[in-house]
């Protein structure tokens, strides 16, 4: 029994310490982006600022735009999180607005928000505009798979294709707010009410569906 529990104690730290290099990889070549830009980093820059070699940083990172996007797994299940995690009672459209409005005042990737550099290096670099897609799609799609699960049919898809529109509204307003340096309160507080406007527009048909039991 000793010996299974250092092996589980070991293989504990092995984690803890690849989650490190992990973080620290990451951290250093957005620094590196936000002040050059993404295009004009080398993944060999990377690996010389942090102490590593470039098969390293490689090995963590396949894709050089998931430097940026390194929390991409957390932000793809964000929304059928919120939905998996819902109140007994409460709609996936009650829930996900909820969700929201909360996060303004969290560090949770559903709501986008970011450091003024970060907003800026996403949006002036195409390639990184892609990659985002491409999680927003993911994460749409997760949703939608959330809902085939409790309802299915085509009905889910067409849900989660209307939730997910409104949350990219919000994430990219709130990206251009910071971009504009607008004081943390102001963005939260225009966050809010337009979270108001987005979810009530969508009241009329979802108000209601697919509700926990």
């Amino acid at each position: 029994m000793l010996k299974g529990m250092e092996i589980q104690a070991t293989a504990g730290l092995r984690d803890r310490k690849k989650q490190e290099t992990r973080d620290r990889l990451a951290h250093v070549a957005t620094l590196l982006f936000i002040e050059r830009g993404f295009e004009n980093v080398t993944i060999a820059e990377i690996a010389v600022a942090a102490d590593v070699s470039k098969m390293t940083v490689t090995n963590y990172f396949p894709r050089k735009e998931d430097l940026v996007f390194d929390a991409h797994e957390g932000v793809e299940d964000s929304l059928a999180k919120v939905l998996r995690d819902r109140r007994p009672g409460e709609s996936a459209l009650a829930a996900l607005h909820r969700e929201f409005v909360a996060s303004l005042d969290a560090n949770r990737p559903l709501n986008g928000l970011c450091t003024p550099g970060f907003a800026q290096l996403v949006h002036d670099s195409e390639r990184l505009r892609a990659r985002e897609r491409e999680l927003d799609e993911k994460r749409e799609a997760a949703l939608a798979a959330a809902l085939t699960t409790e309802a299915p049919g085509d009905a889910p898809v067409l849900v989660a294709a209307q939730l997910a529109a409104a949350h990219r509204v919000l994430v990219h307003r709130g990206r251009a707010l910071i971009r504009d340096h607008t004081a943390p309160e102001a963005v939260r507080a225009e966050l809010t009410s337009l979270a108001e406007s987005a979810f009530a527009l969508l009241a009329p048909a979802l108000d209601g569906a697919y509700s926990r039991p």
